[in-house]
């Protein structure tokens, strides 16, 4: 018996592999790079105070790649149909074209045009081979049945490239925190293996299980206090993939619900990348202007300690794939999972705005 006739062992498997295997390499290069002197620098507007190392990406991407590897030896692919195995490649090769723009932007440190150029060279690459956004049914009726909207070739690869350039750089600007990045991205990719096994696309569901395990043995090395960081490399590599994924998986059912669904999951860091460029915009700053405006920065500012800044936001994306979940017509009890979220969301948020009126 092969992992291809397992698939839920086959994403269990995948997924502990690449979080044991994640959690053995980063140590290894972290002392890479101490030696080699490869550090971040603390300035007024970062939260670390000593240098750190920023090449978490590398093992990330190495426990992503080796548990994956050993998941096709054993079969986990096998049943994959020719379409599916090119565009399974395909995001393999976007996600590591995305990663070593990062590493060449951690090690040179690359002004913000040339790294959007590279971005959105790979994306129309990644397009041209069939990841891509192609139509859309809305999810609401009209005129007593759900239009089906077929976008043309410019208005697809538009919309492509948007959703990869974009949910790319909102991971990135999210890495503000120690762990935050990383746990964002873990719980979004726990909620695209969960929704694409539900929508029947267990090759996404695999490369998400990977995904999600190696964001979990990075958070090992990474949550506060770090002692390492991930770099434009890692939130790249993480970016790019969630958005991939969620094309090649949810979005690849071509409906308005599965549309809907990795819109859900990401939505937190998408909306605060929106509200960052429409603040700096309104304010005559170029976008890449770095500042203190994000949601970080604001509960941060608003009195909530680093680690309870880091759990909210776990808290707000994991409610966000519960509600997903619900809309992907998923087991009952995710709907109590979002709704316990949701209560503790609230009761964090009332805590702390009665401490804030006993200080006062």
């Amino acid at each position: 018996m092969t992992l291809a006739t397992s698939p839920i062992a086959a994403a269990f498997l995948t997924l502990a592999v690449a979080a044991l295997l994640t959690a053995l390499v980063v140590p290894l290069v972290r002392q890479l790079g101490l030696r080699w002197d490869l550090v971040d620098a603390p300035d007024p507007r970062k939260q670390h105070t000593a240098p750190m190392v920023r090449l978490g990406g590398v093992g990330i991407v190495g426990g992503f790649s080796l548990a994956l590897a050993l998941t096709w030896l054993l079969g986990g692919f096998a049943n994959l149909l020719p379409d599916k195995d090119q565009l399974i490649w395909t995001t393999l090769a976007g996600a590591l074209c995305f990663f070593l723009i990062g590493l060449a932007d951690d090690l040179f440190a690359l002004p913000p045009l040339p790294r959007l150029a590279g971005q959105l060279v790979v994306a129309m690459a990644v397009w041209s081979q069939g990841v891509r956004i192609g139509n859309i049914e809305l999810p609401f009726p009209l005129f007593g049945h759900s239009p089906n909207l077929e976008l043309s070739a410019p208005l697809s690869l538009l919309a492509t490239v948007i959703w990869l350039v974009g949910i790319t750089n909102a991971i990135n600007w999210l890495d503000g925190l120690d762990g935050l990045a990383a746990g964002v991205s873990g719980i979004a990719a726990v909620g695209l293996l969960s929704v694409s096994y539900s929508l029947h696309q267990p090759a996404a569901g695999l490369l998400a299980a990977a995904l999600a395990g190696a964001c979990l043995g990075f958070l090992r090395h990474n949550f506060n206090p770090a002692r390492i960081f991930m770099g434009d490399g890692g939130s790249y590599f993480l970016g790019f993939a969630l958005a991939a994924i969620s094309i090649v998986g949810p979005a690849k059912g071509l409906t308005g619900v599965s549309l809907l669904l990795p819109l859900l999951i990401l939505s937190l860091p998408l909306a605060d990348m929106s509200a960052v460029i429409m603040g700096r915009l309104s304010e005559g700053r170029s976008p890449f202007y770095p500042d203190r405006r994000h949601l970080h920065h604001r509960l941060l500012r608003a009195g909530f300690s680093h680690r309870r800044t880091v759990v909210l936001i776990y808290a707000f994306t994991q409610w966000l794939a519960a509600l997903a979940l619900v809309v992907a017509d998923a087991e009952l009890r995710f709907l109590w999972l979002g709704l316990a979220t949701a209560v503790l969301i609230a009761v964090v948020v009332v805590f702390r705005r009665q401490m804030q009126q006993e200080a006062g």
